[in-house]
């Protein structure tokens, strides 16, 4: 297993292990009928209209885990049950192999699957499992002063997004993470206590409420989307809301950690959550036997990938950061950044150079990843105590990213999660030309939103594009309207062009000195107004 953090694990060997980590599928969900009948029941109206948005019905996916099939497995001799899943509908238990192997005695057990693989297929020869040392730890509203942090915006033209007002109101992001100590008294974040944007979480880890503990990880991560420092630190989503879960266990390396992710990325579901961010990895675990070869990372081995691609099918959108293992002899990705439907997200510079730490592709079964790449090496974030510093990983591409999806569904809410990704994608450098180090490349959300605007806005009304512009402006017309005028006045208010246009026609801006302009767009019985950006 990999955790996708910022300092020098080594991966650790054993010679035996008395106890075995496995999961244990049931045949059935016997209450299936009553939850699809009260959908309230087992998820919130929130969860229930983002469903409804996207056209995607309720399926017993959804119903939750017979507890009295968990309760019979847990008091099973020998047998520890430590997670469940409704999704999977599994539990993720511990015993010695003959007590786990006995609970297929249980009428309701379908199948076991040992976390050691060569349990589940005896007399096979094992894989070749990766094994390295790793680097793990890694209209115009708003104008924010990013200060150092204005690289990691700006290379994404995020800048745009909230300059139109879309900073993640009304959105909420999920973080599993390791943990969050200083979230509640760090000043970078007390924008979202002030406006109670915390929204709550859990600590699968401990089984508690206690989330501001355990390892630093996870408030290095939140403060690159939810962080606000004006003149040092904007995060990418500022204004969003935020569930904080954490499912990574640093004092050791287990495969029950999938487990708490996939619980948490449920409860994500259930809450009404829209995106969800993991700058987490995994293919070493302390037991060696529990690793993952290269060719199992094909996006539907893995509990933790089965999972996340889950996610996606219930309208969430699922971003994973790439993993630092770029340098290594084995560079590839690992899950749940294999799924077939998460954002997986690289690492470059400044100068948007691939960091040499960024994991690449392909996947186990030849597919691109990552999917799109932002600013992971000398990223800003946050520092429980408050200092504003930087560091490198894809744990910071990932949220970074994962803000401005957000900000970008906020401006088109009536848009499907595979709507939106596709958008990101199709935006970024490399679109036509993708590769195994790149992916897609980077995203530009500018673009996404002026596509997305234009396609939405102009069957019905004016929209100029692009916006931010550099030296041309075109207008599409609506409907039945042929020729229009055009006023552009700068801050003081003059005048600074004014000309008749058709729908076939370009206006050229390239006199304009750099800043923020008004504009009027009027017809014989339509007007339109609104902010232009010329870079």
């Amino acid at each position: 297993m990999k955790k996708q953090l910022f300092i020098l694990f080594l991966i650790l060997s054993a010679n035996c292990y008395a106890q075995e980590d496995a999961w244990v599928y049931f045949n059935d969900k016997p209450d299936a009928e009553y939850y699809l009948a009260n959908p309230l029941e087992m998820l919130s109206q929130r969860a229930l209209d983002r469903r409804t948005n996207q056209g995607i019905a309720l399926d017993e996916l959804d119903v939750p885990i017979h507890e009295d099939y968990v309760s019979q497995t847990d008091a099973a001799s020998g047998i520890t049950v430590i997670a469940k899943s409704k999704w999977l509908n599994a539990v993720h238990v511990r015993g010695t192999i003959e007590d786990i192997s006995a609970l297929t005695s249980l009428s309701f057990v379908q199948s076991i699957e040992f976390a050691d693989k060569t349990i589940n297929t005896p007399g096979r020869p094992a894989v070749s499992a990766r094994t390295s040392t790793v680097n793990n730890k890694l209209d115009v509203q708003e104008n924010y002063d990013y200060g150092m942090s204005t690289s990691q915006i700006d290379m994404l033209n995020g800048q745009v997004l909230h300059q139109q007002d879309y900073t993640g109101e009304g959105m909420i992001i999920a973080v599993m993470d390791s943990g969050f100590p200083g979230v509640d008294t760090a000043q970078p974040f007390q924008n979202l206590f002030d406006n109670n944007l915390i929204l709550g979480g859990y600590n699968f880890v401990d089984g508690s409420n206690d989330i501001y503990t355990a390892d630093n990880h996870g408030t290095y991560v939140l403060s690159t989307m939810g962080g606000f420092v004006e003149g040092a630190l904007v995060g990418t989503a500022p204004n969003a809301s935020y569930y904080l879960f954490i499912t990574e266990d640093t004092s050791s390396e287990n495969p029950v950690e999938e487990s708490y992710w996939v619980e948490a990325a449920e409860v994500a579901d259930s809450l009404g959550v829209d995106v969800i961010n993991t700058s987490l990895g995994y293919y070493n675990y302390d037991n060696p036997n529990y690793n993952y070869p290269y060719e199992s990372v094909n996006g539907q081995t893995a509990f933790m990938t089965r999972g996340a691609d889950i996610a996606f099918s219930r309208g969430m959108i699922v971003v994973i950061s790439a993993g630092n293992n770029g340098n290594n002899a084995d560079p590839y990705i690992e899950i749940p950044a294999d799924a077939f439907n998460v954002l997986t997200v690289g690492s470059v510079s400044y100068d948007e150079a691939r960091s040499y730490f960024s994991s690449i592709g392909p996947t186990g079964d030849g597919r691109i990843k990552p999917d799109v790449m932002a600013q992971g090496s000398a990223a800003i974030f946050a520092k429980p105590d408050g200092t504003i510093t930087f560091g490198n990983g894809t744990s910071f591409s990932s949220p970074i990213t994962a803000g401005l999806v957000t900000c970008l569904w906020q401006a088109f809410p009536e848009k499907t999660n595979t709507e939106i990704m596709d958008l990101v994608k199709g935006s970024a450098d490399r679109f036509t030309n993708p590769d195994f180090e790149y992916g897609y490349g980077i995203p530009d959300f500018a673009f996404a939103l002026n596509e997305l605007t234009v396609k939405e806005v102009a069957k019905t009304d004016f929209i100029l594009y692009p916006n931010p512009a550099n030296d041309v402006i075109n207008i599409a017309f609506p409907d039945d309207f042929g020729q229009a005028s055009i006023t552009i006045y700068n801050s003081l208010g003059q005048v600074v062009i004014n000309e008749t246009i058709t729908e076939e026609s370009f206006l050229s801006i390239k006199e304009l000195t750099k800043g923020i302009y008004s504009y009027i767009i009027q017809s014989e019985n339509k007007t339109k107004s609104g902010k232009l950006i010329k870079e």
